[in-house]
């Protein structure tokens, strides 16, 4: 079966429809657009085809390009992948611009065919830049479909003709939110920015396209870039208005990426030089920002992690293939703190019936409360009703009541962070539940396996890190214990799907992976402070390498006492061994001033009343002198790279990490690691095993021993290997 049927109705007008065969959602080949272009071809040979309607067999529209689809491109040309991909882009564009034309006559714009686009649902990135060149786009009134080009958010930016048509459509500053921040909106919002041109019911999709098409003339087709006098919405680059528009959104480009999004600022190029010349020539243009980015290692490094590797895993790439459907029913949640009212908010919004234990009945109140709250900001922002806050909060049960525990198939205890403590509620809740109650634990440090030592069935008995708060955080980390059986894994990565969350899974050991990686990097950040290094430096440092906070903003919002805990627990555990000495002569003077963090509007910044930032806390110039000599930028900058980044290959080392591709997507969604990277492992191979060896090495000698070099990097580097390269056969995507 092809993804694209042609048929000719009664009326004569060819209706193309999209409708991929074994695919829940339409998604782009190379093949199927060449499909396309042959069906339109025969459309526009065909006298008696009168118009063309391009829609979708399937409830959505498309969720976009295939992007193996720029692989294919880059092996197409042999040594000169970048040839491969602006040929095949181009191809792309003369394929959408062949549709946007028409057949009309190019010196009078007459003569061409109508063409409309109905969209049933959610039409993103070409699934949305194939509508754009259609001369009317029809979407159905549906309230869950999203329209937008999110290209952006796996660090490229929208390459079939997107760029160009969107900004020539609604003029740059209208464009900015949909093509810099990938901003996708319902139908009846994109309609009201000027995206989608009708919005009608559900059910008079076609009919109203073919009305359109049967009587549309020849000014209806003709875009407006194809008429002469064309004047870009809002002022192109050299008009006054348009001048202050694109300084403008250079300086917002520049603020919210630091510069090391290179697809950001690769977009705005080609908007801003293609707007000064005609349509076609502006298309060539895009086509090479397009490719420049394509070759550029973040980009191919984002694609891999933030849209390869993420929706492998999301699919169930490291899930037990023997084991049948573990899918949730019932969800117990002990303890209704923060953490435990957000576990129930999602496990509710994915219609799981939840029970919320707490010690007191205000408490676990309180917990539900949570989700209300959350639903009323939904209702406030009408992007929930009335009638689904109540269904959600139906389907929480907050009680004191143990009891209520009976029928759940999955317990997921979020309590004091106290090993007694826990063990104590494993052993009152498994006398309760069912023998077949996978029971999992969100503790953030400690070690499954101890903890298991408290369960009558350790193979049921695994640890389900979620991050906070928990509504918003994408990763969960999955931990297995020693004796966790196949059965509780799987469980852990069916519930994760439910939620709506990317998992990875990592064997034991203290802090895990995500915690193991992301401690070193705030502890090198309150290191250095205690060395006398500028904490303005030090943090500045931090956001100039793409992280979203620096490692003193960090701890700020998790909070000192929290470190406090975490430094004294993890120096009884190792105690000759224990490294951060220096660390905790920062934390605990820290702790000792009541500076606890944002919680206490005091810690390594200033906050005012309303607990907004302000600046960074004079103070700690007063007790930690500035040194007169201060490090390089550079040095700052690998200092807190490497130590997370050794971390995480010392995670895969010693078989915590089992799959590299975990490691750089959980590094991205667990704790911000430099997105533009693709993640710690992708990092390294960008700048290559030799290269990291020789800053290890120069690290190691003036700082010490935490930055020695990995053997497996240290042998990568003499075979001139890579992670990407020696674990392919094994795992990599």
């Amino acid at each position: 079966m092809k993804d694209f049927t042609y048929t000719v109705d009664a009326d004569g007008v060819a209706i193309i429809t999209w409708d991929c065969p074994d695919k829940s959602m339409n998604v782009l080949s190379f093949e199927a657009l060449k499909d396309l272009d042959a069906h339109m071809d025969t459309a526009l040979a065909d006298d008696a085809v009168k118009g063309v309607i391009i829609t979708s067999g399937k409830k959505d529209f498309a969720g976009g390009m295939d992007l193996n689809v720029l692989a294919q491109l880059k092996a197409s040309a042999g040594d000169d992948p970048a040839r491969g991909v602006f040929e095949g882009v181009m191809q792309m564009h003369a394929i959408l611009r062949k549709i946007e034309r028409a057949g009309m006559d190019p010196k009078t714009n007459k003569g061409g065919k109508p063409v409309a686009c109905a969209m049933p649902g959610t039409g993103m990135g070409i699934g949305y830049e194939i509508p754009l060149a259609c001369h009317r786009i029809f979407a159905a009134d549906n309230p869950k479909a999203k329209i937008g080009l999110p290209e952006i958010m796996v660090g490229i930016f929208p390459g079939a003709g997107g760029t160009t048509r969107m900004v020539r459509k609604m003029g740059a500053m209208a464009a900015a939110p949909f093509l810099l921040e990938g901003k996708s909106v319902a139908p009846a919002k994109a309609k009201a920015a000027g995206m989608v041109d009708e919005v009608v019911p559900a059910d008079e999709l076609l009919s109203a396209a073919k009305d359109w098409v049967l009587n549309a003339t020849d000014a209806d087709i003709v875009k407006p870039w194809d008429v002469k006098g064309y004047k870009m919405p809002g002022g192109a680059p050299y008009h006054p208005a348009g001048f202050q528009t694109f300084v403008g959104a250079a300086a917002m480009i520049h603020a919210k990426t630091n510069g090391v999004y290179p697809a950001a600022k690769a977009l705005l190029s080609a908007v801003y030089e293609g707007a000064q010349v005609p349509f076609d020539t502006a298309l060539k243009i895009e086509a090479r920002w397009f490719t420049s980015v394509i070759m550029n290692p973040s980009s191919s490094a984002m694609i891999r992690s933030l849209f390869l590797n993420k929706q492998a895993l999301e699919k169930g790439a490291v899930r037990p293939a023997d084991v049948p459907d573990q899918t949730v029913k019932k969800v117990g949640v002990l303890g209704a703190g923060m953490m435990g009212a957000g576990i129930a908010l999602v496990s509710a919004k994915a219609g799981i019936e939840v029970v919320l234990i707490d010690q007191a009945q205000e408490a676990a109140d309180r917990g539900k409360d949570y989700a209300a709250t959350y639903m009323d900001k939904g209702i406030a922002r009408r992007k929930a009703t009335p009638e689904k806050k109540e269904a959600l909060l139906s389907m929480i049960t907050a009680t004191t009541d143990l009891e209520a525990l009976k029928g759940c198939d999955l317990i997921v205890e979020a309590v004091f962070e106290d090993p007694g403590v826990k063990a104590e509620m494993t052993k009152k809740v498994e006398a309760i539940v069912g023998d077949d109650c996978i029971f999992a634990t969100n503790t953030s440090t400690l070690p499954i396996t101890e903890l298991a030592k408290a369960s009558v069935r350790s193979d049921q008995f695994i640890g389900i890190h979620f991050f906070s708060p928990v509504e918003k955080m994408m990763l969960v980390e999955i931990i297995k214990g020693k004796e966790t059986g196949d059965r509780a894994v799987a469980k852990a990565l069916d519930f994760t799907r439910q939620i709506r969350k990317t998992p990875i899974v990592v064997n034991d050991a203290r802090f895990f992976y995500a915690n193991r990686c992301i401690i070193p990097y705030i502890n090198e950040g309150i290191r250095m402070v205690g060395e006398g290094v500028s904490p303005a430096l030090i943090e500045g440092a931090a956001r100039l390498l793409g992280f979203p906070v620096g490692p003193l903003q960090l701890v700020d919002e998790t909070s000192i006492d929290l470190g406090v805990k975490i430094a004294k627990a993890t120096r009884a555990a190792m105690g000759d061994a224990y490294p951060d000495g220096a660390v905790d002569d920062v934390v605990f003077w820290m702790f000792d001033e009541g500076r606890l963090g944002r919680k206490s509007n005091a810690g390594f910044y200033d906050y005012d009343d309303k607990g907004k930032r302000s600046q960074l806390w004079p103070g700690l110039e007063a007790k930690y002198p500035l040194a007169d000599d201060q490090p390089d930028l550079a040095e700052v900058q690998h200092r807190l790279m490497m130590a997370q980044v050794l971390e995480a290959v010392r995670a895969k080392e010693e078989g915590v990490l089992m799959d590299i591709r975990e490691g750089d997507v959980g590094a991205i969604l667990g704790w911000g690691f430099a997105p533009w990277s693709g993640g710690p492992f992708s990092w390294l191979d960008m700048i290559g095993a030799e290269k990291a060896v020789e800053i290890c090495d120069g690290l190691t000698k003036t700082h010490g021993a935490r930055f020695t070099t990995p053997d497996t990097l240290r042998d990568m580097a003499a075979k001139g290997d890579g992670f990407y390269t020696r674990f392919d056969a094994e795992q990599a995507a």
